[in-house]
């Protein structure tokens, strides 16, 4: 069997180089719209230039020909105009009369020819883009008349190959230098923030091996911003308390169900030894075979509780439901209860529904979680007290309050007493047992659509909740 190897990374790598290729990406996507929109811009606002260039130089024509172009370069007008339009190279400029002859030129005479295309010229557009075949390079042509009194004598034609309109080195290094500051910044936040988020989860990761170990006394900071990884730290805290209190219950209750299972065997083992040896005769036998009989079967009760616990954990009992009154079948349950008390301390008052309903139980198992409150609550009872039990109606649901008048159940242990095996210190060497009577009622009330709980428990009484679906 083949078992693949994942290789397991880091969460601060992890989340760092994946946000760093993601940075890259988008930086480098907006770093080519950025630099195509910069030689869009560029190509415009030069072409305009170019536009504004050109009338500049027909209108200063005009003023010194006083109406007629003139042939020849006049002084500082054809000249040295690439730096005006921010570029490295200088512009091609021609002064052509409507002809297309070439007056005027600031290329040297071998690199001017003498007509200039008049397709050019009689276009209506002022600004071409044309190709030069023999090279295949793009460029511009932009023209401006020479007009006065609504007279044309001709035009002023300006070149300029694109890739030099376009060029623009000092915005693309400016770009460039802003877009990697970006990417670094980013780089570095992202770092700083997952650092901060991993550093708690790792702390976590090393606090469950040391609970997985066994040990709990572990330790992990507070002072985390974060809600979601504050409530990470405290749930596995609290998940680690409950640990170690479990622990602590388990090994009370190895050393308890050994306890209370090995009382029985030892008297009955001590008593049929007495027996065996003849120490004891006649009634005193029979007193002694009595005794053991009496604790073989608390023995037995023991077992057979930790055998129902175990199958109904398992879903393996089933619950028998039948209709019955709930008023009635609470009342002759009471009495029954009230008639095999020897203690006369204790007054139970019975508070039915006012209206009797019919619900579906299984009552055998009813009869079994209403014994056992009532018998924890006999016992919470300490000489002389009562015990309150009232039916009602909430929220279409049949509720059983069992209320007595006992010291009640400490604040510490009252989170603990639905675990099964649990027994509270008053009632740990008082009661014999073995900590399943409410974890198994529990369960029942639960097998029956219902639930049990604790509603409050003072040092004035202790009440349970017993909730049972009604019958619609």
């Amino acid at each position: 069997m083949l078992i693949k190897n994942n290789k397991r990374i880091s969460l601060l790598r992890y989340w760092t180089s994946r946000y760093l290729i993601t940075l890259c990406i988008g930086l480098v996507v907006i770093a080519i719209i950025s630099a195509l929109w910069i030689r869009h811009t560029t190509l415009e606002n030069r072409l305009d230039m170019t536009k504004l260039m050109a009338e500049e130089i027909a209108d200063r024509f005009v003023d010194i020909s006083e109406g007629r172009p003139s042939k020849g370069d006049v002084p500082g007008s054809l000249t040295d105009r690439g730096r005006f339009m921010n570029i490295e190279s200088d512009p091609s400029i021609y002064i052509v009369d409507t002809a297309g002859t070439i007056l005027s030129s600031n290329r040297s005479s071998k690199q001017v020819f003498q007509q200039f295309p008049r397709v050019i010229l009689q276009n209506e557009e002022n600004v071409q883009k044309l190709r030069l075949e023999e090279t295949g390079r793009d460029f511009y042509v932009v023209k401006a008349p020479i007009v006065t009194q609504d007279y044309s004598f001709g035009w002023v034609v300006i070149i300029e190959l694109e890739d030099n309109l376009t060029r623009v080195n000092q915005e693309y290094r400016q770009l460039a230098i802003m877009i990697i500051s970006l990417a670094l910044l980013g780089w570095a936040a992202i770092y700083f923030l997952s650092r901060r988020l991993a550093n708690p989860i790792k702390d976590v990761a090393r606090a469950a091996k040391q609970v997985q170990a066994g040990d709990y006394n572990i330790h992990l900071p507070d002072d985390m911003r974060e809600q979601e990884v504050y409530d990470l730290v405290q749930s596995f805290k609290e998940m680690s308390n409950r640990l170690q209190t479990l622990e602590t219950l388990r090994t009370e209750l190895l050393a308890g169900v050994t306890h209370e299972l090995k009382t029985p065997v030892t008297s009955i083992s001590g008593l049929l030894q007495a027996l065996n040896d003849e120490v004891v005769t006649g009634e005193d036998a029979k007193e002694f075979l009595a005794l053991s009989l009496n604790e073989t079967t608390k023995m037995k009760k023991m077992v057979e509780d930790l055998l129902a616990f175990n199958s109904f954990a398992a879903n393996a009992i089933p619950i028998n439901k039948e209709n019955h009154s709930i008023n009635e079948f609470m009342a002759d349950f009471i009495h029954q209860w009230e008639v095999i008390q020897e203690d006369e301390l204790v007054d139970l008052i019975f508070t039915p529904l006012k209206k009797d309903r019919v619900v579906q139980i299984d009552p055998i198992r009813l009869q079994q979680i209403i014994t056992n409150l009532l018998n924890n609550a006999g016992h919470a009872i300490d000489g002389k007290g009562k015990i309150i039990v009232t039916l009602a109606e909430m929220n279409n649901e049949l509720t059983i309050d069992i209320k007595d008048s006992g010291s009640g159940i400490p604040v510490a242990e009252q989170d603990l007493i639905f675990e099964r095996f649990f027994r509270g210190e008053g009632k740990k060497y008082k009661i014999r047992g073995l900590g399943l009577g409410l974890p198994f009622s529990k369960m029942i009330a639960q097998s029956h659509g219902g639930d049990l709980v604790l509603i409050e428990s003072t040092s004035s009484g202790t009440t349970f909740r017993i909730t049972l679906p009604l019958m619609s």
